[in-house]
């Protein structure tokens, strides 16, 4: 199976690698940008194609590691070209197979999306951080389940997802990493209010961030809560709310709050959630 990767972005680059130190035969890169691909391919060891047919005629499997709002449209000047029997592949989260390749169907080929569950930062080093990390698949074709074993033998943790249950994935993968960066964020500006700088901060908050979430992927949720809403304290609570001063940052301090009321109510079945759920209310001024 020989896999040519349309695009050379840190995506492109960091599985090109991966496949490659792991054995899988790379043909190369094509890309509009002609120096990304170039030096994935000097990256890579492998070759860098001067047009999309070059590399489709070279190729069994096709990535199209580009943006997800570009995906289709690269899809379509595939689809000028034979494509039957080869893998067309994405690495999108939240897109299906046919929701990123539109009439693919037609053109005979297998169609998959595989996400690398993990944030791919440096071009250069993510690829080497790939095993162990979780791929999740999805699509339609003869080779889902070749997909998944060429990914386990090269050392990640694989998951074949159902094309229905892609919208919760891509979700649930934002809410634990995106989402962090909005709460770290809302973090930092409290501190720089008590006289912090954005590095001092950062550093204050890293081993108590750090720590938390060991002990929370050791336990899970329930188990490592602690803090105001898990003893009960409406007291603090309320003193938090008084101090931020954002709209934004009140309503996500009171979503997330309610959420881990219910976990609170969990542990501790006789906390009194009711006092807290009413502390935490829309509209509330105590």
């Amino acid at each position: 199976m020989k896999i040519g990767f349309i695009g050379a972005g840190k995506v492109g680059f960091s599985l090109g690698q991966f496949f490659v130190q792991g054995g899988l035969p790379v043909t190369g890169y094509y890309s509009r940008h002609r120096g990304s691909a170039q030096e994935a391919a000097a990256w890579t060891g492998t070759k860098q194609y001067e047009s999309l047919e070059s590399l489709v005629r070279a190729s069994d499997a096709l990535f199209l590691t580009v943006p997800d709002g570009a995906i289709a449209s690269v899809f379509a000047q595939l689809r000028e070209f034979d494509l039957a029997g080869k893998q067309i592949c994405h690495c999108s989260g939240a897109l299906t197979a046919r929701e990123a390749f539109p009439g693919v169907e037609e053109t005979g080929a297998g169609h998959y999306s595989i996400h690398p569950l993990f944030p791919l930062c440096d071009k250069t080093v993510a690829w080497r951080e790939l095993p162990g990390a979780f791929f999740c698949l999805e699509g339609h074709g003869p080779h889902l389940d070749w997909w998944a074993e060429r990914l386990a033998s090269l050392g990640a943790r694989v998951r074949i997802l159902p094309s229905r249950g892609k919208e919760a994935y891509h979700a649930a993968c934002t809410v634990a990493s995106n989402l962090m960066c909005a709460l770290v964020q809302e973090s930092v500006a409290l501190l720089r209010g008590c006289g912090f700088s954005q590095r001092e901060a950062l550093d204050a908050l890293a081993p108590l961030m750090k720590a938390n979430l060991a002990h929370l992927l050791q336990v899970g949720p329930q188990q490592a809560l602690t803090g105001p809403v898990e003893r009960g304290d409406t007291a603090t609570v309320a003193k938090h709310l008084a101090c931020l001063t954002g709209e934004d940052a009140r309503q996500v301090y009171r979503g997330a709050s309610r959420m881990l009321v219910e976990l609170a109510r969990n542990k501790h079945p006789d906390i009194d959630a009711e006092s807290m759920n009413e502390i935490l209310k829309e509209g509330s001024n105590r």
